[in-house]
Protein backbone atom coordinates (compact mmCIF):
# COMPACT_ATOMS: atom_id res chain seq x y z
CA UNK A 1 0.00 0.00 0.00
CA UNK A 2 1.39 3.43 -0.30
CA UNK A 3 1.23 5.95 1.97
CA UNK A 4 -1.85 8.06 1.31
CA UNK A 5 0.31 11.28 2.58
CA UNK A 6 2.64 10.82 -0.38
CA UNK A 7 -0.46 10.55 -3.48
CA UNK A 8 -0.57 13.56 -5.26
CA UNK A 9 -4.61 14.47 -4.72
CA UNK A 10 -6.28 17.31 -6.54
CA UNK A 11 -7.58 20.04 -4.66
CA UNK A 12 -10.59 20.66 -7.11
CA UNK A 13 -12.72 19.22 -8.87
CA UNK A 14 -14.89 20.45 -12.03
CA UNK A 15 -18.41 19.50 -13.06
CA UNK A 16 -20.97 20.76 -15.57
CA UNK A 17 -21.92 23.01 -13.08
CA UNK A 18 -19.97 22.95 -9.82
CA UNK A 19 -16.12 23.34 -8.55
CA UNK A 20 -15.49 21.39 -5.72
CA UNK A 21 -12.76 22.36 -4.08
CA UNK A 22 -10.99 21.72 -0.13
CA UNK A 23 -11.48 24.39 2.51
CA UNK A 24 -8.77 27.28 2.72
CA UNK A 25 -8.68 29.81 5.60
CA UNK A 26 -10.80 32.48 5.29
CA UNK A 27 -13.36 30.41 3.63
CA UNK A 28 -15.69 30.32 6.96
CA UNK A 29 -17.50 33.89 6.07
CA UNK A 30 -18.85 31.96 3.01
CA UNK A 31 -19.54 28.75 4.68
CA UNK A 32 -21.59 30.30 7.89
CA UNK A 33 -25.07 31.42 5.92
CA UNK A 34 -25.32 28.24 4.24
CA UNK A 35 -24.56 26.51 7.29
CA UNK A 36 -26.71 28.58 8.77
CA UNK A 37 -29.93 27.82 5.99
CA UNK A 38 -29.27 24.01 6.19
CA UNK A 39 -29.39 24.01 9.46
CA UNK A 40 -33.27 22.86 10.04
CA UNK A 41 -32.91 20.41 7.70
CA UNK A 42 -29.65 18.99 9.22
CA UNK A 43 -30.92 18.51 12.53
CA UNK A 44 -33.67 16.53 12.22
CA UNK A 45 -30.98 13.96 11.31
CA UNK A 46 -28.46 14.32 14.33
CA UNK A 47 -27.79 10.37 14.88
CA UNK A 48 -26.14 10.77 11.58
CA UNK A 49 -24.75 14.44 11.84
CA UNK A 50 -23.90 15.50 15.90
CA UNK A 51 -22.01 18.03 14.84
CA UNK A 52 -24.47 20.23 13.94
CA UNK A 53 -26.02 20.46 16.81
CA UNK A 54 -24.29 22.87 18.30
CA UNK A 55 -24.29 26.36 17.78
CA UNK A 56 -23.13 28.10 14.69
CA UNK A 57 -20.86 31.15 15.02
CA UNK A 58 -17.94 32.91 12.33
CA UNK A 59 -15.56 31.16 14.59
CA UNK A 60 -16.80 28.01 14.52
CA UNK A 61 -17.37 27.95 10.67
CA UNK A 62 -13.54 29.22 9.89
CA UNK A 63 -12.13 26.77 12.70
CA UNK A 64 -14.02 24.13 10.60
CA UNK A 65 -12.55 25.17 7.35
CA UNK A 66 -9.32 25.76 8.53
CA UNK A 67 -9.90 21.98 10.42
CA UNK A 68 -11.24 20.56 6.97
CA UNK A 69 -7.57 21.57 5.13
CA UNK A 70 -5.58 20.47 7.78
CA UNK A 71 -7.27 16.89 7.65
CA UNK A 72 -7.35 17.10 3.48
CA UNK A 73 -3.52 17.73 3.70
CA UNK A 74 -2.92 15.17 6.23
CA UNK A 75 -5.30 12.25 4.43
CA UNK A 76 -7.40 11.91 7.52
CA UNK A 77 -10.56 13.11 5.69
CA UNK A 78 -11.35 14.68 1.99
CA UNK A 79 -13.51 17.72 2.55
CA UNK A 80 -14.95 20.09 -0.43
CA UNK A 81 -16.97 22.68 -0.46
CA UNK A 82 -19.30 22.96 -3.15
CA UNK A 83 -19.81 26.14 -5.06
CA UNK A 84 -21.71 26.73 -8.35
CA UNK A 85 -19.91 28.39 -11.50
CA UNK A 86 -22.40 30.58 -12.88
CA UNK A 87 -22.91 32.81 -9.64
CA UNK A 88 -20.05 31.71 -7.43
CA UNK A 89 -22.05 30.83 -4.71
CA UNK A 90 -21.22 28.72 -1.75
CA UNK A 91 -23.96 26.11 -1.90
CA UNK A 92 -22.62 23.51 0.38
CA UNK A 93 -20.01 20.99 1.84
CA UNK A 94 -19.43 17.55 0.57
CA UNK A 95 -16.39 14.71 0.95
CA UNK A 96 -15.06 11.39 1.25
CA UNK A 97 -14.83 10.33 4.89
CA UNK A 98 -13.85 7.25 6.91
CA UNK A 99 -11.29 6.19 3.76
CA UNK A 100 -9.81 2.76 4.53
CA UNK A 101 -6.78 3.49 2.64
CA UNK A 102 -5.76 -0.38 2.16
CA UNK A 103 -8.82 -1.53 0.70
CA UNK A 104 -9.08 1.43 -0.42
CA UNK A 105 -12.95 2.28 0.61
CA UNK A 106 -14.55 5.25 1.33
CA UNK A 107 -17.48 6.77 2.63
CA UNK A 108 -19.41 9.80 0.28
CA UNK A 109 -21.05 12.64 2.66
CA UNK A 110 -23.09 15.96 1.71
CA UNK A 111 -25.14 18.97 2.82
CA UNK A 112 -26.23 22.08 0.65
CA UNK A 113 -28.42 24.96 1.73
CA UNK A 114 -32.08 24.73 1.75
CA UNK A 115 -32.65 27.22 -1.24
CA UNK A 116 -30.68 25.77 -3.45
CA UNK A 117 -31.49 22.01 -2.96
CA UNK A 118 -33.85 19.98 -5.35
CA UNK A 119 -31.99 21.35 -8.63
CA UNK A 120 -29.42 18.77 -8.92
CA UNK A 121 -26.87 20.34 -7.54
CA UNK A 122 -25.90 17.43 -4.77
CA UNK A 123 -26.19 14.53 -7.18
CA UNK A 124 -23.78 16.16 -9.44
CA UNK A 125 -21.62 16.82 -6.76
CA UNK A 126 -21.46 13.01 -5.33
CA UNK A 127 -21.20 11.84 -8.84
CA UNK A 128 -17.92 14.32 -8.71
CA UNK A 129 -16.82 12.58 -5.52
CA UNK A 130 -17.21 9.20 -7.11
CA UNK A 131 -15.53 9.83 -10.20
CA UNK A 132 -12.97 11.60 -8.24
CA UNK A 133 -12.58 8.54 -5.60
CA UNK A 134 -12.10 5.87 -8.41
CA UNK A 135 -9.72 7.83 -10.27
CA UNK A 136 -7.58 9.82 -7.72
CA UNK A 137 -7.75 6.95 -4.73
CA UNK A 138 -7.99 3.97 -6.64
CA UNK A 139 -11.29 3.37 -4.62
CA UNK A 140 -12.87 -0.08 -5.14
CA UNK A 141 -16.34 0.42 -3.10
CA UNK A 142 -18.08 4.20 -2.19
CA UNK A 143 -20.27 3.85 0.61
CA UNK A 144 -23.19 6.34 1.43
CA UNK A 145 -24.76 5.87 4.64
CA UNK A 146 -27.63 7.68 5.18
CA UNK A 147 -31.07 7.57 7.94
CA UNK A 148 -33.37 5.77 6.69
CA UNK A 149 -35.91 8.08 7.18
CA UNK A 150 -34.05 11.24 4.98
CA UNK A 151 -35.75 10.54 2.08
CA UNK A 152 -33.61 13.33 -0.16
CA UNK A 153 -30.40 11.69 0.33
CA UNK A 154 -31.96 8.61 -0.43
CA UNK A 155 -32.60 9.53 -3.61
CA UNK A 156 -29.03 11.28 -4.29
CA UNK A 157 -27.88 7.92 -3.81
CA UNK A 158 -30.29 6.39 -6.45
CA UNK A 159 -29.53 9.22 -8.64
CA UNK A 160 -25.37 9.01 -8.58
CA UNK A 161 -25.64 5.27 -8.87
CA UNK A 162 -25.65 3.69 -6.01
CA UNK A 163 -27.33 0.32 -4.71
CA UNK A 164 -28.80 -0.12 -1.66
CA UNK A 165 -27.00 -3.23 0.08
CA UNK A 166 -29.01 -2.90 3.49
CA UNK A 167 -31.09 -1.50 6.18
CA UNK A 168 -29.05 -1.61 9.44
CA UNK A 169 -32.28 -1.75 11.93
CA UNK A 170 -31.76 0.03 15.48
CA UNK A 171 -28.10 1.00 14.28
CA UNK A 172 -27.64 4.39 15.97
CA UNK A 173 -29.12 6.61 18.88
CA UNK A 174 -30.95 10.18 18.05
CA UNK A 175 -29.53 12.51 20.68
CA UNK A 176 -33.42 12.06 22.35
CA UNK A 177 -32.87 8.55 22.92
CA UNK A 178 -34.86 7.23 19.65
CA UNK A 179 -33.15 4.69 18.12
CA UNK A 180 -32.44 5.12 13.68
CA UNK A 181 -32.40 2.74 10.81
CA UNK A 182 -29.86 3.40 8.70
CA UNK A 183 -29.66 2.69 4.99
CA UNK A 184 -26.17 1.47 3.29
CA UNK A 185 -25.74 2.21 -0.09
CA UNK A 186 -22.33 1.06 -2.16
CA UNK A 187 -21.22 1.91 -5.73
CA UNK A 188 -18.67 0.23 -7.24
CA UNK A 189 -16.09 1.63 -10.30
CA UNK A 190 -17.85 -0.80 -12.57
CA UNK A 191 -21.56 -2.27 -12.17
CA UNK A 192 -21.11 -5.04 -9.41
CA UNK A 193 -25.16 -6.40 -9.39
Amino acid sequence: MIDPLLIDLPDTIETERLTLRTPRTGDGAQLLPALEEALPQLRRFLASLPWVAGEQTPDSAERWCRNAQANFHGRKDLPFLIFERASGQLLGACGLHRTVWETPRTEVGYWIRSSRAGQGFVTEAVKGLCNYAFMQIGAVRVELIVDEDNLASRRVADLAGFRLEGTLRNERRAPDGTLRNTCAYARFPTPQY
